[in-house]
């Protein structure tokens, strides 16, 4: 008798795990986040394999949460292949009326389909042609971690030469935190089980580059992101006395005229080109209402990387602030000019400095205790991410009033370093392996895109830069080591090739998330299954 189980494989099975994964509204810092892990646990333990081999474990991250990994041993080599794939999703508050169907896939799939008129007529179109499975999660990403649970199961049914290790995590959808501990998670299974890690294949789906777009795409990367940010602090004055002082909105605004959607920070890597900046977040720091100008703000700018290094991007960054700083000193003596002969002589020059900069004048007038102490009073309160690097650098520029008007630059997490294996020869020979397969045997056409451009775990599989490089992040990043924390030695140490093939869905973060069911669970396994087989020879 066959010890073979067949449990996650057909179209159906695959089906029924999504909706069943789906139901569990995992959402990003919630108790069903907690829950999902355990859940994800409970369907490999189904399997007889882990039921005689106590492989499926989960690692704490240290705030509730868990990772998941699951190992199967190949039959005759170590090299290891790791599924990796997140299980947290974003919110439903996009869902309107639809909201507490948002997590039922199948029902308010149905709702959907008759219903058509109430959807948007490029999604009619889709359902017209197509099987699609609605809701939360469905495309990003269950529907990946049903594919690789589906590969798991064939591991354990000894289809494959090499080790098949699944990583599932939380928190990719905010900070990634799942994916920065499981880093050093990775290392130590390496040393338990002697793994020889050839390949990390996440599953996140193909996202459209355009709208319309309806190419099946695979990556051989995933796009860098940074959050540069500027603290202005400019002069505080009362509203009749405007010219007294300067508005840190003023600054704040220059700022943004001078690096959104500026396409110098784009860059073009063969014929892919990484989006320009754009503001995030754009507020100044006055608390109440009062007739004294807001004399501190703060701006917080998306920025993709590609090939750049950390400094050329930070070099960019101060090049556009001495510019906008130029900038509203001229604003400023137009305005002194025109108002009042006598302030023809008076002028504002704007400092521009890096954080490292301010931390190490603001330590030199106050001496070091003083600032480790206000730092500890900050970083003790309970916090977003964001809002406790913004007070941190506000405080300290409040201490250092004599350096004023400034804009400081620093960096707020989270922080995603580009990753790309398009270069790599192993990964090529995967890829055109695999590309061969769906165009021989199903006439479709996956097109190699060097970078994922949804932002992915990936990019905490390796570092395309030196470990030196980073030293200008670590320097200006005011929560590194203080409750942010990239593990740079240990991806120097890991340094694992990558590759995406994931499933086709559209619309991911909107109400009408869905995925294509009949490419997802019926052609894409043989891609996933070859590219699995390619990495353990």
């Amino acid at each position: 008798m066959s010890n073979k189980t067949s449990l996650y494989q057909t179209k159906a099975q695959l089906k029924k795990l999504v909706s069943e994964l789906v139901s569990i509204p995992s959402v990003t810092g919630t108790m069903a986040e907690v829950e999902m892990a355990e859940s994800i646990a409970s369907y490999l333990l189904k399997l007889p394999y882990f039921q005689k081999n106590e492989q499926v474990e989960l690692h704490s991250t240290g705030d509730g949460r868990s990772i998941v990994t699951a190992f199967v041993q190949g039959k005759i080599t170590n090299k290891t292949v790791v599924l990796v794939s997140h299980y947290d999703v974003v919110d439903v508050q996009d869902y309107g009326q639809w909201k507490k169907d948002a997590f039922h896939a199948d029902t308010l799939t149905s709702t959907f389909y008759n219903h058509m008129e109430q959807v948007p007529a490029h999604v009619q179109k889709d359902m017209i042609k197509g099987d699609w499975l609605f809701g939360r999660g469905t495309m990003d990403m269950k529907a990946g971690i049903a594919l690789h649970i589906s590969m798991v199961e064939r591991a354990c049914n000894g289809e494959f030469d090499g080790n098949i290790l699944l990583l599932s995590v939380p928190d990719e959808e905010v900070n990634s935190l799942g994916m920065r501990k499981a880093v050093p998670v990775l290392l130590e299974l390496a040393r338990k089980h002697q793994l020889d890690f050839s390949l990390m294949l996440n599953a996140e789906p193909v996202f459209s580059r355009y709208p319309g777009d309806q190419t099946n795409y695979v990556y051989s990367g995933s796009i860098g992101k940074i959050m540069p940010s500027f603290l202005c602090y400019g002069k505080e004055t009362h509203v009749g006395e405007p010219l007294a002082g300067l508005n840190a909105n003023l600054l704040a605004s220059y700022l943004t005229k001078e690096i959104e959607l500026n396409v110098d920070f784009c860059e073009k890597v063969r014929d892919e080109t990484s989006p320009p900046p754009t503001v995030l977040i754009q507020k100044d720091l006055k608390e109440e209402y009062s007739v004294q100008v807001p004399h501190s703000a703060v701006v917080l700018f998306n920025l993709f990387m590609l090939n750049r290094s950390l400094k050329e991007v930070t070099d960019l960054l101060l090049k556009s602030a001495d510019k906008a700083a130029l900038n509203v000193k001229k604003h400023y003596n137009k305005a002194a000019r025109q108002y009042a002969e006598g302030m023809e002589g008076s002028s504002r020059d704007v400092n521009v400095w890096t954080y490292e900069e301010l931390y190490t004048h603001a330590v030199k007038q106050h001496g070091e205790k003083y600032v480790h102490e206000m730092e500890a009073a900050l970083l003790a309160q309970e916090e977003d991410d964001r809002n406790k690097t913004i007070k941190l650098v506000n405080s300290l520029a409040g201490l250092c009033k004599e350096a004023a008007p400034m804009m400081v630059l620093f960096f707020t997490p989270p922080f995603y370093p580009a990753v790309c294996s398009h270069d790599d020869p192993f990964v090529q020979e995967i890829l055109s392996n695999v590309q061969a397969t769906a165009k021989e045997q199903f006439q479709l056409e996956l097109v190699e895109q060097s970078y994922f451009g949804g932002i992915s775990d990936l990019s905490y599989a390796s570092l395309q830069h030196p470990l030196h490089t980073f030293n200008t992040l670590v320097a200006n990043m005011p929560l590194w080591n203080k409750g942010y924390h990239i593990p740079l030695e240990e991806l120097e140490e890991l340094k694992m090739p990558v590759l995406n093939i994931g499933p086709l869905g559209r619309d991911a973060h909107q109400w009408t998330e869905r995925l294509d069911v009949q490419y997802s669970f019926e052609i894409l396994p043989h891609f996933i299954y070859q590219a699995i087989k390619e990495a353990h020879k």
